[in-house]
C-alpha cells in the first residue's frame, strides 16, 4: 500500500509511520512540485486538509483521504471533487480539549486576570476563590470531543447540559437537546462551550438574539468554528454586559486583522488557535487503525457525510 504524507511536519510523520507500519510504502515531500508528482500515482494520502485541498484541485484522485485535523472545511469547499471517502481525526483530541477548557474555567473561577491586574498595581486581592462545584455547563455540539470533554469535567462537581443536532440521551449528559434549544438553554447556565464543526447549520449561531439570553454571569468558549459567531455582535454583548466574558481561540480569519475589534474588546481573552494541537504519535495511531480496516474492508473511525458535512 502507497500512502502520501502532505503535512507540514511530514518527516516525523513519514518516520512514526514506517516505524508503526513497514509494509506501507511512504511517500512525501516537502516540496510542493514533487508532492503532486508523488500524489499522481498514490490511492492514499494524510495529511492536513489545507494541503490535500490543493492537491485535489490539482485533479489528483485518491480513493481515500485521511484528514489530521477534526475540522475538514478546506476539503468542503465548492468546486473541491467529493468522490473519494474521507475520514477526520477522532478520538485524538479529548484530553487535550478538556485540559484547554479547564484552564480557562478555573482561572475564571479564581478570577487569575483580575489578580494579575492587581499584582501589577500593587493592590492585595484577599477576595477568596470561587469553585466549579455545582456550576452548570453547556456543551455545544456532544460529538466524539464534546463527549470527552464532558467525561474531564464531571469530577468537579458540575452539571453537564448537551446540544447535538437532535435530542439524545447520553451519559453524563443530564440532557442533551437540539440545535433549537439552544436559545432556551444558554439562559441557564454558567458556562457555554462551543464545539460546533462548521456546516450551513452552525453559521452565525452566535449573533446579537442569542447574546442577549445569555446569563449575564455566563463565561463563553468557542474552540469550534469561528464561524458560529457574529463578531460584532458578541464585542456589543459583552459591552452590554449580556455574558460575563469570552474565550475565543477559532476566528473567522486566522491570523487576527490587525484592526479586528476582538483585540480590545472588554472581557475577551484570545488563545490564537491553540486548544487542541494534533500529536502525530496518535494521529499515526489512528491512521495505522484505519488502514487496516481500509484494506479489510471495514468501516472506517471518523469517516465523513459529505452531506452532513462532518
Amino acid at each position: 500500500m502507497r500512502v502520501l504524507i502532505a503535512e507540514q511536519d511530514y518527516a516525523l510523520y513519514a518516520q512514526l509511520l514506517r516505524e508503526a507500519a513497514p509494509d506501507v510504502d511512504v511517500l512525501t515531500s516537502g516540496d510542493s512540485a514533487e508532492l503532486s508528482k508523488l500524489a499522481a500515482d498514490c490511492p492514499v494520502w494524510l495529511g492536513q486538509p489545507d494541503l490535500l485541498g490543493t492537491l485535489l484541485r490539482q485533479g489528483h484522485q485518491p480513493q481515500w483521504l485521511q484528514s489530521t485535523w477534526a475540522g475538514i472545511t478546506p476539503l468542503l469547499l465548492p468546486g473541491l471533487p467529493r468522490h473519494y471517502r474521507l475520514t477526520r481525526a477522532v478520538g485524538i483530541f479529548g484530553q487535550v480539549m478538556a485540559e484547554y477548557m479547564l484552564t480557562y474555567m478555573l482561572g475564571h473561577e479564581r478570577e487569575v486576570l483580575a489578580r494579575l491586574v492587581a499584582q501589577v498595581e500593587r493592590k492585595w486581592d484577599s477576595r477568596p476563590g470561587r469553585s466549579l462545584e455545582g456550576r452548570r455547563v453547556l456543551i455545544v455540539g456532544a460529538g466524539d470531543i464534546g463527549q470527552r470533554v464532558a467525561e474531564f469535567l464531571l469530577p468537579f462537581g458540575v452539571t453537564l447540559y448537551g446540544i447535538a443536532s437532535s435530542p439524545r440521551e447520553q451519559a453524563p449528559f443530564v440532557d442533551v437537546l437540539g440545535l433549537d434549544a439552544l436559545g432556551e438553554k444558554v439562559g441557564q447556565v454558567d458556562y457555554v462551550i462551543n464545539l460546533l464543526p462548521d456546516t450551513p447549520a452552525t453559521q452565525d449561531i452566535y449573533d446579537a438574539a442569542l447574546f442577549a439570553r445569555f446569563n449575564p454571569d455566563a463565561l463563553f468558549i468557542n474552540a469550534g468554528r469561528g464561524v458560529a459567531v457574529v463578531d460584532a455582535d458578541l464585542v456589543e454583548a459583552l459591552k452590554q454586559g449580556h455574558l460575563a466574558g469570552a474565550v475565543i481561540d477559532v476566528c473567522r480569519q486566522e491570523p487576527l486583522p490587525q484592526r479586528h475589534p476582538f483585540w480590545t474588546a472588554w472581557g475577551l481573552l484570545l488563545t490564537g488557535h491553540s486548544s487542541a494541537p494534533t500529536s502525530p504519535l496518535a494521529m499515526v495511531r489512528l491512521f495505522v487503525e484505519n488502514l487496516r480496516n481500509y484494506s479489510a474492508g471495514q468501516p472506517l473511525r471518523g469517516e465523513v457525510d459529505f452531506a452532513r458535512g462532518y
